[in-house]
């Protein structure tokens, strides 16, 4: 089978998805089938990869990590004329959700391809964290949309076309092509779709809840069967002495919630090795924090790390700690952490609950509600009575397994149109 993926960004560049993505192509790789990753040119040095089609694009972030293509004819005909080479293909997978999504779904319509549609964000809360007017972004996301996507423009003209007749199902049409929330955005990618997977539970409930897909495949980013392998021969069975350590890691952005962290570990007062590891536009304002307000806990900055030295040191972690709310659709981390043993601080109760045992949960999402779960924490640790993660994740979060649950998926989706 040859799957084509379309990204929102190059899969060497820093993000979960694109880990996740970089896994699910090598996996599928290993079990025979041919994969083809479309995504923006990255503005810097990546590994040569003869499975990925660079499309023209430009740098949209400062540090040049994450880049932009435009939809549109000129997108296209590169597209077409790039694949030319890599004729036939089976089904197109989108992992994506703004310019890549609508170049993945474009391409997928002009060939008459199956299309598995992966939903890997909460686009409205996502926004809402980061864009400073998140519903006039919101509104023009759904009209960039309407322009771009398969059929776009011709839903709208259906809808004033039936705008006498005052049925149900035309109202609701009508309503649909002009809603400019978060949900309506992914209803329109949905539509397009032969299949809709989510990663994790709680996401896939609340897609089909807000009318998304009637249903949706539960699939989890899995990890590397071969990293896990060997941390788990490494694994040490007697914890290394010192004080409780916790690990936080991702992107440094607001939705992330690292300041709010950092801002509760220096009110809980307690005496931790805490260590941040990854990039983004709040490391210097971490950094600033933790100079200027010297806490108990020795606090340090890792930088980003390959992904085989990060699985270690999560494994050498007495706690992982997540501090995002609302705005993972799985929180793949604590999983990872969940599957070499190490419990979680976890501020999202839709991840807390998906994880089941191992967990300190945060109650709400206040600084002091985190300062008090870190200080349980750190007593637990402290007095060798930590939580202890639920031994059936290592197995269930392989990637071999997930990828042969995708698979499943795909070959639905291609006989759905014989």
């Amino acid at each position: 089978m040859h799957v084509v993926m379309f990204a929102d960004q190059h899969l060497e560049s820093l993000g979960g998805a694109q880990v996740s993505m970089r896994l699910q192509k090598r996996f599928l790789e290993r079990a025979g089938h041919v994969v083809t990753v479309v995504a923006p040119r990255l503005h810097r040095d990546a590994p040569d990869d003869r499975a990925y089609l660079d499309l023209p694009s430009w740098a949209i972030t400062p540090d040049r990590e994450y880049a932009l293509t435009w939809p549109g004819a000129r997108t296209d005909r590169f597209l077409d004329a790039e694949m030319g080479a890599r004729l036939p293909v089976d089904v197109v997978h989108v992992q994506a959700d703004f310019w890549g999504a609508f170049i993945g779904h474009r391409y997928a319509q002009r060939h008459g391809l199956p299309v598995v549609h992966t939903m890997h964000n909460r686009v409205d809360v996502g926004i809402e964290a980061t864009a400073p007017f998140p519903g006039l972004v919101l509104r023009a996301l759904n009209a960039w949309a309407r322009r771009a996507l398969p059929g776009g423009s011709s839903a709208g003209r259906a809808s004033r076309d039936t705008a006498p007749i005052r049925s149900d199902a035309a109202l609701r049409d009508r309503h649909e092509s002009t809603a400019a929330d978060g949900w309506a955005f992914l209803r329109r990618l949905a539509r397009l779709s032969r299949a809709v997977t989510a990663p994790s539970s709680h996401f896939a409930r609340r897609l089909e809840a807000h009318g998304v897909a009637e249903s949706v495949d539960v699939i989890w980013n899995g990890i590397d069967d071969d990293v896990l392998d060997a941390a788990l021969r490494a694994e040490v069975v007697e914890r290394r002495p010192g004080r409780p350590r916790f690990i936080w890691l991702g992107r440094m952005s607001p939705e992330k919630r690292l300041l709010p962290f950092l801002e509760a570990v220096i009110a809980s007062g307690i005496d931790a090795e805490v260590e941040i590891v990854g990039g983004g536009t709040q490391l210097r304002s971490a950094r600033r924090l933790i100079e200027r307000s010297t806490p108990t806990a020795s606090v340090t900055f890792a930088g980003r790390l390959p992904y085989a030295e990060t699985l270690r040191r999560l494994a050498d972690a007495d706690a992982v700690v997540q501090t995002s709310i609302g705005f993972e659709t799985q929180g793949m981390t604590v999983f990872e952490a969940a599957s070499l043993g190490t419990p979680a601080v976890v501020s999202d109760p839709d991840i807390a609950g998906e994880l089941g045992s191992g967990v300190w949960a945060v109650p709400d999402a206040t600084v002091p509600a985190l300062a008090d779960t870190l200080r349980r924490a750190a007593a637990g640790i402290a007095a060798g009575a930590p939580v202890v993660p639920d031994a059936s994740i290592a197995e269930r979060f392989r990637q071999s397994s997930r990828t042969a649950a995708m698979v499943a998926v795909y070959e639905r989706a291609v006989a759905a149109g014989r």
